[in-house]
């Protein structure tokens, strides 16, 4: 186990090191290719989806940047038509046209020209950059959880990695016990423990400053949306008879404060996932944010006096964010834990 967390540490120095070095070079880059350096530009580049991936940038013979980008499926669904391409179809602006429609890419969305000859949306079933990123996140969870499962059925006794995982099982376990209460965690517990480490992984793999990683699919709204709208789900359709009484009733409250408290207990209900979906959201995307406005600084500033500071608070900002990458998964997950331990608790 020593050895085991010798090499943790050093891979988090190591990672730390080679994201400040990696943001170093992203924003350079952009600094050389737009001759006013578009930070705004930069950040949104860096914080929102994309139809295709970079994998790395090089300078070729002729002193000019290019890059080499990784295409994805493009999926669309508009008016009865059906488009299923690649994301190389509309490189540097180009259209595409099937069965009669026009499609385009505008700011990275796709659009297609209606009847109307005017630019429209289309529903997007694309598998974009934070896509590819989540079945990634899918697979390793899969490979890590399935196996040690797997390997119970050799040995009862853990043994290297399945030791590891077992800890890690434990550590949720105990926070669905403790929040949920012992006789009805069992079944609220795979629901934690999935969306624990489901968001915990996704967040290391947007700091790894390298393909494939640096993706922002906890700082996507639809991600974050999604997963409070199933603890929301689970929440509401486990509670129990107390739960609603609570809400609608409010028993042991004068009768006059209840036209009060009973709407403010009704709000409170939808008001519990829209605060999960908001604050995993917003720290994330924060995060990736002032990373690269720190780094930003020394070309706004256009002194290498700035380098020093503001990659020393990248590297400080980078190792918080490790930390906060699983801070956010645990009080996703202990709040999650929380609001269905209300709603299944018994009545005193």
């Amino acid at each position: 186990m020593k050895r085991i967390m010798k090499s943790f540490w050093l891979i988090i120095v190591m990672l730390v090191a080679c994201s400040s070095v990696y943001a170093a070079e992203e924003v350079a880059d952009s600094a050389k290719v737009d001759e006013g350096f578009d930070m705004l530009g930069l950040i949104n580049g860096h914080i929102s989806d994309s139809h295709s991936w970079s994998i790395f940038g090089y300078e070729n013979a002729q002193g000019e940047e290019e890059e080499i980008v990784l295409p994805l499926p493009v999926i669309a669904y508009y008016n009865g038509d059906i488009l299923i391409t690649s994301s190389s179809s509309f490189e540097e602006g180009a259209e595409y046209e099937h069965n009669g429609y026009v499609y385009r890419m505008v700011d990275d969305k796709l659009m297609v020209r209606g009847m109307s000859g005017e630019l429209e949306k289309v529903l997007d079933l694309s598998i974009t950059r934070n896509v590819v990123s989540m079945f990634m996140c899918i697979a390793i969870l899969l490979i890590l959880f399935v196996g040690a499962a797997r390997s119970y059925k050799k040995s009862e006794v853990p043994r290297g990695r399945t030791s590891l995982v077992e800890m890690l099982v434990l550590f949720v376990k105990d926070i669905s016990d403790e929040q949920i209460g012992k006789k009805r965690s069992y079944k609220y517990t795979p629901y934690l423990l999935t969306i624990f480490y489901f968001i915990w992984f996704n967040n290391l793999i947007g700091l790894v400053p390298f393909f494939p990683g640096s993706t922002n699919l906890s700082g996507n709204i639809a991600f974050t949306g999604t997963l409070a709208i199933i603890t929301f789900i689970i929440t509401n359709v486990s509670g129990s008879k107390h739960y609603w009484k609570h809400n609608f009733v409010v028993p042991g409250v004068p009768f006059v404060m209840k036209f009060i408290m009973v709407p403010i207990e009704i709000i409170s209900i939808f008001t519990k996932p829209f605060t999960l979906m908001v604050r995993l959201f917003a720290n994330v995307t924060g995060g990736h944010i002032i990373i690269l406005s720190l780094i930003s600084m020394i070309f706004i500033m256009q002194s290498y006096a700035m380098a020093v500071p503001s990659l020393l608070l990248t590297l400080f900002v980078f190792g918080l964010e490790l930390i906060l990458g699983a801070l956010q998964a645990y009080i996703f997950t202990v709040l999650s834990a929380l609001y269905i331990g209300l709603a299944t608790e018994d009545e005193d």
